[in-house]
């Protein structure tokens, strides 16, 4: 088999972790939507398996688990059109995992960055997990021979991992049956920024709950983080060159776009000498609009959460159809017997 007659193939995943925020949205969410017209075959994930490798709460895990994929059918995707899956319902992923952990090297995931930023001074107290977890990753993107995978620009690594492991599969056995999977970055806010601190992403655990807009926000509250967003005092440039050493007010044009459906200059083009006094206001209805029916949409599907495990139940019947032969071809090749 050669790497061209891989069928095209998306997957992606996302961390159950709760409060789902406007950089999970234009990140992720809104591209999965997007990208779902396309025609070819998607599957998101709740990972759920890489959740579990800090401390967590069941009941809590649980909520989270059902309040992403309620975030997941809000945002747009149509589980008619994609495979939508609660990873643990999948076993393929974890039985392909342990084989690629006898794959992996040891020295390759010590220079995982996450690695080193989660486990931090404190590494013998971390989980064998969270040391491991880039070949979980792995496992997750080949188990469905995915060919393109959507990631945010601090993922890269790991996609990069996931194609060191399939390389060196291949090679070992001889095949060339793991595709290297091709990641896929794209948009104006695929990194949407604090509205504290422009320097840093935006994420649910940073202490101010000013500096997100959560999905569950009402218009008010979005009103009010966008007018307490922090700003400079210089009106907005009229081309993307004038947002250079503005991180502040790049992030609020690179979300005005990314929720407009505008590349960065276009926005730029109409608002180009506003006062931040103009443009906040313009962007907090932006966002309420677009976010608004979101919120509703997942406070109805939260309210019956069998709806929910229905749809991940069927999501997990269609995955194996596509994991089981893959893990079962995997096990041939490497000698096991049965």
């Amino acid at each position: 088999m050669s790497e061209t007659q891989f069928t095209p193939r998306v997957f992606s995943g996302i961390q159950p972790s709760g409060d789902l925020h406007l950089g999970n949205y234009l990140g992720a969410l809104k591209r999965f939507a997007d990208a779902q017209e396309q025609g070819v075959q998607s599957i998101y994930c709740m990972v759920d398996l890489h959740a579990i490798t800090v401390p967590q709460k069941p009941e809590d895990l649980k909520k989270s688990t059902r309040e992403l994929c309620a975030g997941f059918i809000a945002s747009g995707i149509d589980p008619e059109k994609s495979i939508l899956i609660n990873q643990s319902q999948v076993p393929e992923h974890a039985q392909l995992a342990w084989v690629f952990n006898c794959v992996a090297r040891m020295g390759w995931m010590g220079r995982m960055t996450q690695w080193k930023d989660k486990a931090g001074k404190n590494a013998e107290a971390a989980s064998l997990g969270l040391f491991a977890y880039p070949a979980l990753m792995a496992a997750d993107i080949l188990i469905y021979h995915a060919t393109h995978v959507p990631v945010g620009e601090d993922q890269k690594q790991h996609l990069e991992l996931t194609r060191d492991i399939a390389a060196k599969f291949n090679h070992d056995y001889g095949v060339d049956f793991f595709p290297l999977t091709e990641p896929v970055i794209e948009g104006a806010a695929t990194r949407v920024m604090s509205l504290r601190d422009g320097s840093k992403k935006m994420s649910k655990s940073d202490p101010s709950p000013a500096s997100r807009i959560n999905l569950t926000d009402d218009a008010d509250t979005i009103a009010k983080k966008f007018r307490k967003a922090k700003t400079d005092p210089d009106a907005l440039p009229s081309e993307a060159e004038g947002l250079k050493d503005r991180p502040e007010a790049r992030n609020l044009v690179n979300i005005y776009a990314a929720l407009s459906d505008q590349s960065i200059d276009q926005v730029l083009a109409d608002v180009g000498g506003q006062q931040f006094g103009t443009f906040k206001p313009a962007l907090a209805d932006l966002a309420v609009s677009k976010l608004g029916p979101i919120t509703a949409e997942m406070q109805r599907l939260m309210a019956d959460e069998s709806e929910i495990d229905r749809i991940l139940a069927r999501g997990a019947e269609q995955a194996r159809e596509i994991t089981a032969p893959i893990l079962k071809r995997t096990y041939e090749i490497i000698g096991m017997v049965g």
